[in-house]
C-alpha cells in the first residue's frame, strides 16, 4: 500500500565507495568512533554511526540489479556533490578530538557568525562537516 512509505522500522543506510576497505574501517573505527555491525566478503563494512546506519563498500561495475551503474570513490574530492555534516555541541573540542585522532582538516574552525564549522575528508575523499550552532539564523 502506498501510504506504508516510509512505515516503523525503516532505516536509512548511507553507501559510500571505498578503495581500501582496511584504511575506510581504521578511519571509521578509529578516528570517527563509529561501530562495525557486521563484514562481508572482504569488500563491505556495515557501522553504526550517531542512530545512522552507514555502508562502506569498495567500488565495482554494474550488476543485473543496478544496469549501467558503477560504483566508484570521489573522482575529485575538491569538486563535492555530497556531504555529510556531524552536529556537535562544540566545534572547537570536537576539531581538537579528530585531529588528534588522525582525522587531516581543510582548515581549523570557522566562526562563520550562526556557526562555527569546519571540513575534513575520509581516506578516499569524502567531505565530511562539523558543526556547531552559536546563533539565530
Amino acid at each position: 500500500m502506498a501510504d506504508d512509505f516510509p512505515a516503523p522500522g525503516m532505516a536509512l543506510t548511507h553507501i559510500l565507495v571505498v578503495s581500501d576497505i582496511d584504511a575506510a574501517r581504521t578511519f571509521y573505527r578509529d578516528v570517527l568512533g563509529a561501530s562495525i555491525e557486521r563484514e562481508y566478503g572482504g569488500t563491505s563494512i556495515v557501522l553504526r554511526f550517531l542512530e545512522s546506519w552507514l555502508l562502506l563498500v569498495t567500488g565495482g561495475g554494474p550488476t543485473d540489479d543496478k544496469p549501467d551503474t558503477a560504483m566508484e570513490t570521489p573522482a575529485e574530492p575538491n569538486r563535492v556533490s555530497h556531504a555529510m555534516t556531524i552536529r556537535v555541541p562544540d566545534c572547537q573540542a570536537a576539531y581538537a578530538t579528530l585531529k588528534a585522532r588522525g582525522a587531516i582538516f581543510l582548515t581549523p574552525p570557522v566562526d562563520r557568525g550562526p556557526e562555527i564549522r569546519c571540513f575534513f575528508r575520509d581516506p578516499d575523499g569524502h567531505l565530511f562537516e562539523i558543526s556547531e550552532a552559536v546563533g539565530k539564523a
